[in-house]
């Protein structure tokens, strides 16, 4: 009787996964594991954490289903993957691959420990790394020639699930844990059929508002592998500019995972290497302003106060804060990289350091140096009545539609009424924002020339 095991990271389901078919295709009786890394565990928030947790007990009710659950151990990957395969005397150890530098050299690390063969599959994305390329061989730096070419390229089968016995081993037990978001499989196509029958059709002006959604709802179920990328295209495909700019979302992040696998040194460079010399300004003061959601600048302390108490934050106020943090404070982007990575639900290395780094106007097919985000017309123009302001930031909540976007604006009557003290209960803007655009501009442009 063969025996193989499958090592789950980022794709805590058993449909549509390739590392769980080719198992349960190949091997009569299929080990299924689980890592706690605490490595992994204590660089994360604790958003993350309970989301982790409620995600591997949906797995594990699922495994139970199929009359086995799920073995869960703790310790460093390279040490116990080896070991639970010898336990287990298996033939085979199958995962899903990951693009992020430290996963590579994890999966390096245990790979040289293992006598067990080693079946592997890219089982996160629509199309592997190196399946969409330029004539020359590399991944197109502009997106747009990436998309064509991705929509035309014909997806590799994946393998075909078989029937084996799920054998549980020895390991630690699942603490309860309540979930930010609805976890497992199940929930995951819930909220998928859900979105494309109720939002679809009004996607691309919908995914901006600020009062509603700002997208799917699946980011997680993505990031986490609760739900297979190509199920979420095929569901969403047959036409319609709603789906149509839906599915070019799951196309950008295939395009961010295949250029950080070309190009692993993007985590911590800048793909435009003209852009290597800022001088970045890194005022500690103003990154913890900015952290805590005391900037005074409305939108962008709400989105901040969104991550922190949740773990998520609203597409366009990602982007807005980013662009505070980077443009107006010329803070280094790496610092809120690392920020969101730590904090958010949805934290995926390849899709942080992509998004962050066109914001900040240094990687491939990036907003230009000179776009900088106005906070102000960014709230005015994607939260005009103050939804999404009153939400997260409840002092301000007195304020009237218009006054609500830049309290400094409100007469000393409407800030009375309102029961806002500036500088007491919220805070004075921490730089002008005029100003701050054009010392940002000012730095690009001396890095450009040397």
């Amino acid at each position: 009787m063969t025996t193989g095991l499958v090592w789950f990271r980022r794709d805590l389901r058993l449909d549509d996964n390739p590392a769980w078919a080719s198992a349960t295709a190949a091997h009569e009786q299929v080990v299924a594991l689980f890592v706690l890394d605490e490595r992994i565990l204590g660089a994360v928030g604790e958003h993350r954490r309970a989301q982790l947790f409620a995600e591997l007990a949906e797995l594990d009710r699922r495994l139970r289903e199929c009359g086995g659950a799920l073995t869960l151990r703790r310790g460093d990957p390279a040490v116990v993957v080896p070991a639970v395969a010898t336990e287990a005397r298996v033939q085979a150890v199958h995962w899903n691959l990951d693009v992020a530098p430290w996963a590579i050299a994890r999966d390096r690390a245990v790979r040289q420990r293992l006598s067990a063969e080693v079946v592997t599959a890219h089982g996160t994305l629509v199309l592997a790394p190196g399946s969409v390329l330029t004539a020359q061989g590399t991944v197109h730096q502009v997106f747009s020639a990436f998309h064509r070419r991705w929509l035309a390229t014909a997806w590799e089968p994946w393998p075909t699930e078989g029937v084996a016995e799920v054998v549980a081993l020895p390991g630690e037990a699942l603490a309860p844990s309540s979930s930010p978001v609805p976890a497992g499989e199940d929930a995951a196509h819930d909220a998928l059929a859900a979105f494309l029958t109720d939002e679809v059709e009004g996607y691309p002006a919908s995914r901006d508002d600020l009062a509603g959604p700002g997208g799917s709802g699946l980011s997680v179920a993505l990031h986490f592998g609760t739900i297979s990328p190509r199920r979420v295209v095929e569901a969403a495909g047959g036409g319609g500019s709603g789906r149509e700019a839906y599915i070019r979302q799951l196309a950008w992040r295939d395009w961010f995972a295949h250029l950080l696998a070309e190009r692993p040194d993007m985590v911590d460079h800048p793909v435009r290497d003209q852009y290597a010399s800022v001088a970045w300004r890194d005022d500690p003061d103003e990154i913890q302003a900015w952290k805590e959601g005391r900037t005074g600048f409305p939108l962008v302390d709400a989105a901040m106060r969104e991550l922190t108490r949740t773990g998520r934050m609203h597409n366009r106020a990602r982007m807005v804060a980013a662009s505070f943090l980077v443009k107006d404070l010329l803070v280094d982007w790496r610092i809120g990289e690392r920020h969101y990575r730590r904090l958010l639900l949805d934290g995926d290395v390849a899709q942080n350091v992509g998004n962050w780094q066109w914001v900040a106007g240094t990687g491939p097919d990036a907003a230009p140096y000179f776009r900088v985000f106005n906070p102000l017309t960014q709230s005015r123009t994607h939260d005009p009545r103050g939804v999404y302001l009153r939400r997260w930031l409840p002092e301000l909540a007195g304020l009237d539609d218009d006054e609500i976007h830049e309290p400094g604006s409100a007469g000393p009557l409407a800030l009375a009424a309102a029961g806002v003290s500036l500088g007491v209960d919220y805070p004075d803007p921490i730089v002008d924002h005029r100003d701050a655009r054009l010392r940002a501009i000012a730095a690009y442009k001396q890095a450009r020339i040397g």
